[in-house]
């Protein structure tokens, strides 16, 4: 009797595992049969119309806020259209001097446009800082970029063009992870971000339903303010806003092309890791719990964001099913049926394993970067450790919002992706005032 309800409970489960881990590999190869023009860049930039502004929420960032301010400052766009704050909490000294002394340095050099944004009451987190800095906020686009982040020179114009000439009033473009080599984790790690905006948010996009990256996002300020900033209270704002932008029916523009991605860091420590996905997983389930997404349009729509959000709860669940997997490997006899019906997750994953060697190497060519065999192998053997790391995060997800814990538990940054950055930038395309005058 036990043994034939543990049966039928492991072919249900493995059914529902395969058939979610085929959907997910779809999402994730999802515009790799499709013009790139859909996702890519422009090809030509037009000249600088729109400004912005640029809010840099930073905690404890001494190690990194001053080039992150040097390379936004510095910006192939013209400085009078280009306002940048950076937000602090009161009790930050730290980050405030040196972000204070980067400034006077840049007022020596004639460049007057930065200004550090202090905020004295709580929450103490990034969308507080955000809403806080939101009413001096002068220019056309507010745009959000995260303390450590290496910012493309030219991601101004692209946004600029891609704004005007496609006439959005969102943009959501390409963040990349660059360390693929500092820890056993970090190629996996990386290669989340690199299929999460080069694939999986174009099909959200497409739907309706977008969940939006915590930085290089762009907004149209009036709209940004007319839906009342950020949620203070939830520890992923930046799907939250996504979701409620969506659901006023706001078109979604995501622009990912290798050249013009904003570069970032995989975290410093497993402990760093799993702190952040622990936040990442919680602040989906707030967001579910929240209910936005039942105001969206259509059922597909809705549908496709109770999956995004509840996927982490499912994580949770398969920690439970790999060990009760493992258990019954050895404890227990099952039907021939049964076992052939258990390993078809197997199968995903060896499909989920290929698809993420295939893209180790596409990352490493499209960043100039080179994979040795070892770190293929590497790859391989971190697979189902990583995989029970994310379970991990997940039930501790679970406990803390069971138990009322809402605290942000903060990713240390020490700038590991800066050793990777290339000496200097791609060149992009040329203004189209520009190629008109070389053409002459």
């Amino acid at each position: 009797m036990i043994s034939g309800l543990i049966d039928t409970v492991l072919v249900l489960v493995s059914l529902l595992v395969t058939v979610q881990s085929a959907h997910t590999l779809y999402l994730t190869l999802y515009t790799w049969d499709r013009p790139p023009e859909e996702a890519r860049a422009p090809v030509q930039f037009v000249p600088p119309r729109l400004s912005f502004t640029v809010m840099l929420p930073a905690r404890h960032e001494e190690a990194v806020i001053q080039t992150t301010i040097e390379r936004v400052v510095k910006a192939n766009y013209p400085t009078d259209l280009l306002q940048v704050m950076v937000i602090c909490s009161a009790d930050d000294h730290g980050t405030i001097g040196k972000a204070e002394e980067k400034i006077a340095r840049l007022r020596l050099e004639g460049l007057h446009n930065v200004s550090v944004v202090v905020f004295h009451d709580k929450p103490i987190n990034k969308p507080h800082g955000l809403n806080a800095a939101l009413p001096r906020a002068a220019h056309d686009v507010v745009t959000i970029f995260d303390a450590e982040d290496d910012v493309h020179p030219d991601i101004f114009n692209v946004v600029n063009t891609v704004m005007e000439t496609e006439h959005v009033k969102v943009v959501q473009a390409g963040v990349q992870l660059m360390n693929f080599g500092s820890s056993w984790y970090s190629a996996l790690n990386v290669l989340e971000y690199f299929f999460w905006f080069k694939s999986r948010l174009h099909y959200h996009a497409r739907s309706g339903a977008v969940t939006l990256g915590g930085n290089t996002v762009f907004f149209d300020r009036e709209l940004i303010s007319r839906i009342g900033g950020w949620d203070e209270h939830n520890l992923t704002e930046d799907a939250d806003i996504g979701l409620r932008l969506s659901a006023t029916g706001e078109p979604i523009r995501v622009v990912y092309d290798d050249r013009y991605v904003t570069k970032e860091e995989t975290p410093p420590t497993l402990g760093q890791f799993i702190k952040q996905r622990t936040r990442w997983s919680q602040g989906f389930m707030q967001t579910l719990r929240k209910g936005t997404w039942q105001t969206l349009p259509t059922r597909r729509q809705r549908w496709l964001a109770v999956y995004t959000l509840a996927f982490p709860n499912v994580q949770a669940l398969l920690g439970i099913y790999l060990l009760l997997s493992t258990v019954t490997i050895f404890a227990f006899k099952t039907p021939v049926l049964v076992a052939i019906i258990t390993y078809l997750p197997v199968l995903m994953l060896i499909a989920h394993l290929l698809t993420a060697v295939v893209g180790l190497q596409e990352f490493a060519k499209a960043h100039g970067l080179r994979v040795s065999p070892a770190a293929m192998a590497g790859l391989a053997l971190a697979w189902f450790p990583y995989q029970a790391v994310l379970a991990y995060a997940s039930a501790r997800a679970v406990s803390r919002q069971l138990r009322g814990i809402n605290n942000w538990e903060k990713t240390q940054h020490v700038g590991a992706h800066r050793e990777h950055a290339s000496a200097g930038c791609t060149d992009g395309p040329q203004t189209l005032t520009e190629a008109g005058d070389n053409a002459a």
